[in-house]
């Protein structure tokens, strides 16, 4: 309300909870600074470390920035109008009227210093519950990951969502498995060494590379299916049964995806006979290729 003082010791809280170590936590100097308003260099600087703090937690278009000399305070005062109403300010003295007597008031300019930094400690506030939502979204992603294995296993559903547990006594029971089965019944591990951190991230990067490579392979060869099987549509015989081709073709293509599916647990988990190569044209891949049409010759000449 207008008149109504507004309360320094609250306001010295709200700044300093916002985490501002500057020159305006004194009283004093903040009564000094709050008088001067914008020829006040430490008011001046203080609005746009709030206002900054603000845009990167709050996703604004609108922003403060710094400004250099007297000459461009009619446009930080336009800047400040701007982020002001994009925040919905409700102190009508802020964001109305004319836009150069808007700061020239004391009670105004603590108005101004109350609004942003609540606004930051709230902006604050939202940001910690997000991060500590999606914190616990992964945790509930790999507990799942891992509850699968453990049904996959046939180990008894655990009543708690500690992970540990869970994994030892997933490991116990692969070693079960194993210990009853011949030695060579997995094969060895295509990768023989242990990874660091900074190769498992190294290596994410490269499978997203790939990964981003193999998508659009694949995305320009289910056009080409796409186009093909559209051609077959051309022919008289083939419009009139539009319908049945469609309803054999399309679920079979839905059913393909551009996305891949290889992660990093792919490579951990690739046993050795993984790495070896054989020649599409060599005997015993063509036994299993071969089909009536090969067989067919074409007559030159005809």
């Amino acid at each position: 309300q207008k008149g109504k003082e507004i309360p320094h010791e609250p306001l010295f809280s709200f700044i300093s909870l916002c985490r501002y170590t500057g020159p305006l936590l004194e009283e004093e100097a903040l009564n000094k600074a709050a008088q001067s308003g914008l020829s006040s260099p430490e008011f001046f600087d203080l609005c746009v470390w709030l206002g900054s703090q603000i845009k990167s937690l709050g996703d604004m278009e609108e922003s403060i920035t710094s400004a250099d000399g007297d000459k461009d305070i009619e446009s930080f005062q336009l800047e400040i109008s701007g982020f002001l109403r994009e925040m919905a300010c409700p102190y009508s003295s802020l964001v109305s009227g004319d836009i150069k007597d808007r700061l020239k008031e004391k009670e105004d300019c603590l108005k101004l210093l109350l609004f942003l930094s609540t606004e930051l400690q709230a902006l604050k506030i939202l940001h910690s519950k997000k991060s500590k939502s999606s914190h616990l979204e992964k945790h509930n992603e790999i507990y799942q990951e891992v509850q699968a294995i453990c049904d996959a296993l046939g180990l008894p559903n655990s009543s708690s969502s500690n992970i540990p547990p869970l994994l030892n006594n997933v490991e116990q029971k692969i070693k079960d498995i194993l210990s009853k089965v011949q030695n060579n019944h997995v094969g060895k591990s295509l990768l023989t060494k242990p990874l660091n951190s900074d190769q498992v991230e190294r290596l994410e990067k490269i499978n997203d590379a790939l990964c981003s490579e193999y998508e659009c392979r694949r995305r320009m060869l289910m056009k080409r299916l796409d186009v093909t099987v559209q051609s077959f549509g051309w022919s008289d015989r083939a419009k009139v049964k539009t319908d049945d081709i469609a309803r054999i073709y399309q679920p079979k293509r839905y059913a393909l995806s551009p996305k891949s599916t290889i992660t990093l647990a792919h490579l951990l988990a690739a046993r050795e006979d993984l790495s070896k190569i054989i020649r599409t044209s060599s005997g015993s891949t063509r036994e299993n290729t071969v089909c009536a049409i090969n067989k067919v010759t074409f007559l030159s000449g005809i």
